[in-house]
């Protein structure tokens, strides 16, 4: 099926199941795990560490359900800023989809730039003689790369993810079965003591720092959700898109993370001047099958980095584009390609605020860049959504839901409390960094912007709410069946 006509100039419904869960695969792992498994090892201090992949498994399982409920009942470009427009015009108008856009203008970016500085960070083992402006400078190279390869139709670019999505399930096979050839029981699961005392502030700090560590990996299995206008038959598809990809994605980190580990002792892991510590996939491969095999996988994992971020400001691009159309963010957003119809804008400003948290994380953390962007994204995006499925619920009991989501609401609840305690554990876990203030200070100053505008465009709290339950009434988005 090729995809109907764009209603009124907009997005074509191309992208298909396969496509769909390549592209949250590929924005899931990209270089994330590469360089976070030595940042989970350092945070539980052992390799018990492997408690932040599973507990960033169910958290992201969970929230999963919301997406998947949210995105099959309302497949419209911008994910949860369609979502948080219908559950909270109500009562509020649109400041929360207003405060979405305002947030993920920053913390999308911020995800991307994480990938960038990984790229970097893997290239320095081929080419460690590279100084730090080098490697800026070949990042801020890559990133306008990839804007240049998403100046084009989505019909293009679902091929080319595929092809990216191919090259990176190949270079993680490709470390999984280097491990398994030198595996070591004894280095994989022995603990150092006490590393299981449920009664130790230790373990819970750890457990928390491993928690944000492990959801970060995870994030990316809502990016086709952003792209709910560009999805074949997306009541069945996004769902599946969803889940399909945290469960494979979930075999393979845990499977990466227990050979990893079964390899490479983990104290060289946490040692600064320990090529283990910056680049612990290419000292598996090193150890296992010599420095060549180590030098052609680097190359595998710096293409997987790069499909990251390619997906990434692919998905990220659309967020303004809906809230603009609809004149709840600034209009130029609202403005596509005249030929290969994508946000030009939106792709524009995502890419460069990508350059700039790249440089950033380049000259301060990447831990610290993780808990800026977690918390950035928790209040507005992952909290509101857990409110969003139950006021729809009560709100528009009629809505179309292709998919419920399973045990409701037990996802959202078991979503409430990982949220929560990656939120409250923020500061502890980044001394003198302080991420929820910071947090709090954008969240601030995003309410003074939508004032400002507000008071411009003359809507609440200056003018009339206007509801609009349109998918209440729209027809589904294509002919075929659409149950989950």
């Amino acid at each position: 099926m090729s995809g109907s006509p764009p209603p009124e100039g907009g997005f074509v419904r191309r992208v298909g199941l396969f496509q769909a869960t390549a592209i949250n695969m590929s924005q899931m792992c990209g270089i994330g795990p590469f360089v976070t498994i030595p940042l989970m090892v350092a945070a539980f201090g052992g390799p018990q560490a492997v408690i932040g992949f599973l507990a960033g498994a169910l958290l992201a399982l969970a929230d999963g359900l919301i997406w998947a409920e949210l995105g099959a009942a309302m497949p419209g470009s911008g994910g949860s800023y369609v979502y948080l427009r219908q559950a909270f015009q109500y009562r509020t108008g649109r400041l929360m989809p207003f405060l979405f856009v305002w947030t993920a203008m920053l913390f999308i970016p911020l995800i991307m730039s994480t990938g960038v500085v990984g790229f970097v960070q893997y290239l320095g083992y081929l080419a460690p003689g590279m100084s730090r402006t080098t490697g800026d400078l070949v990042g801020l190279a890559m990133i306008l790369v990839v804007i240049v390869l998403l100046w084009r139709g989505i019909e293009h670019i679902a091929r080319i993810t595929a092809v990216m999505w191919a090259v990176m399930i190949t270079s993680v096979l490709l470390v999984i079965v280097a491990a398994a050839t030198d595996f070591s029981a004894d280095l994989a699961f022995t603990y150092p003591a006490h590393a299981f005392d449920l009664t130790s502030n230790h373990f819970w700090l750890g457990f928390a720092a491993g928690l944000t560590i492990g959801i970060y990996d995870y994030l990316g299995y809502n990016t086709t959700a952003y792209m709910g206008a560009e999805i074949k038959d997306p009541g069945r598809t996004l769902p599946r898109s969803i889940i399909f990809s945290i469960v494979g994605i979930m075999a393979i980190y845990l499977l990466l993370q227990i050979g990893t580990l079964g390899v490479i002792d983990w104290h060289r892991m946490t040692d600064p001047d320990d090529i283990a510590s910056t680049s612990v996939a290419s000292a598996v491969l090193e150890k296992t099958w010599g420095k060549g095999a180590a030098d052609t996988v680097t190359v595998l994992i710096l293409i997987t980095a790069f499909a990251s971020v390619f997906t990434g400001l692919l998905g990220g691009s659309r967020v303004p584009y809906d809230a603009a159309r609809e004149r709840v963010f600034f209009r130029p957003y609202a403005k596509l390609h005249p030929r290969h119809r994508f946000p030009m804008l939106g792709l524009a400003t995502i890419g460069v605020v990508t350059a700039i948290g790249f440089l950033i994380g380049r000259h301060t953390d990447l831990a610290t860049l993780i808990q800026l962007l977690t918390t950035v994204m928790v209040l507005v995006q992952a909290l509101a959504q857990i409110a969003a499925v139950t006021v729809l619920r009560r709100r528009q009991p009629n809505l179309r839901r292709p998919y419920k989501m399973w045990l409701y609401p037990l996802p959202s609840l078991l979503a409430l409390v990982g949220w929560l305690v990656i939120y409250g554990y923020a500061d502890k876990n980044s001394p003198g960094r302080h991420p929820i203030e910071w947090s709090l200070a954008w969240l601030a100053l995003g309410i003074v912007a939508y004032l400002l505008w507000a008071r411009f465009e003359k809507v609440w709290p200056f003018g009339p709410k206007e509801i609009t339950e349109e998918y209440l009434t729209a027809p589904a988005p294509d002919t075929e069946p659409a149950q989950a």
